[in-house]
């Protein structure tokens, strides 16, 4: 994807640093000055599959409008606010590939990924994931897809995968959901510590992390409302647990 990400503000421009690592090809623009945004957004809207606003989403629609033409042919548009609490679809979602942008960049930035097309918003499986340092994509892989036969599941019943900061530079873990177009993000480690919505302790998480689990937290703070479906399997090097949201 010919990603461009685009700031205003030291604070965006942190943003988007962050993100640049992540994202092969893609390109930052500072757009700083009055009426850089609509005129860069004028002569490049087209140009790019991808575009990642880190401005205000008011701003975005007011750029964009006079380009949009239809979701076979308009890129991606993911907006993030400046204080990078949420990273929302606006244009393109499912055909696009907004959706999918939104989510990764959530979980890059650790945002919230604030995605709406019904397309999307009728999954509701959560897939909780921890695993093993150094662990390869294809054993992640083949634990998901061994988990998910095990309860009759498609994978593209899957809203998204959901595992604790402390595996967020696990590569094996990132290239095994890319993979599977399952979107990745990562829960802070101490809302784990702190959450009381399950029993169940696992003395090798305790051990190994200091949390009193990952995959069964994980697939409960994932989503709303959600239920454990199947509480955590271990494969491997590879723990999985899934919920299902608005299930209580």
């Amino acid at each position: 994807m010919r990603l461009a990400i685009c700031h205003i503000t030291d604070k965006g421009r942190d943003l988007a640093r962050r993100l640049e690592p992540h994202f092969s090809g893609c390109s930052l623009f500072d757009l700083r000055g009055k009426g850089q945004v609509s005129r860069w957004t004028g002569e490049n809207f087209h140009s790019f599959d991808g575009h990642v606003y880190i401005m205000s989403l008011g701003i975005v629609y007011r750029v964009i409008a006079p380009h949009i033409g239809n979701k076979h042919t308009d890129p991606a548009v993911v907006v993030i606010d400046d204080a990078g609490r949420f990273s929302i679809a606006a244009l393109s979602g499912h055909e696009g590939g907004a959706n999918r942008l939104a989510a990764r960049t959530a979980g890059v930035l650790g945002t919230q990924p604030v995605i709406t097309t019904a397309s999307e918003t009728n999954r509701k499986i959560i897939l909780g994931l921890g695993c093993r340092r150094g662990v390869e994509a294809e054993a992640v892989e083949g634990a998901v897809k061994k988990a998910l036969k095990e309860v009759g599941l498609e994978p593209d019943r899957i809203r998204q995968a959901v595992s604790v900061d402390i595996k967020r530079d696990e590569r094996g873990l990132r290239e095994a959901l890319d993979r599977m177009d399952i979107p990745l993000l990562f829960i802070d480690s101490r809302t784990i510590e702190n959450s009381r919505c399950f029993d169940s302790v696992s003395e090798a998480a305790r051990r190994q992390l200091g949390l009193p689990g990952v995959s069964e937290p994980c697939a409960l703070l994932g989503g709303r409302n959600t239920k454990l479906i199947m509480p955590r399997r271990a494969y491997g090097g590879v723990t999985i647990a899934l919920a299902e949201e608005d299930a209580i």
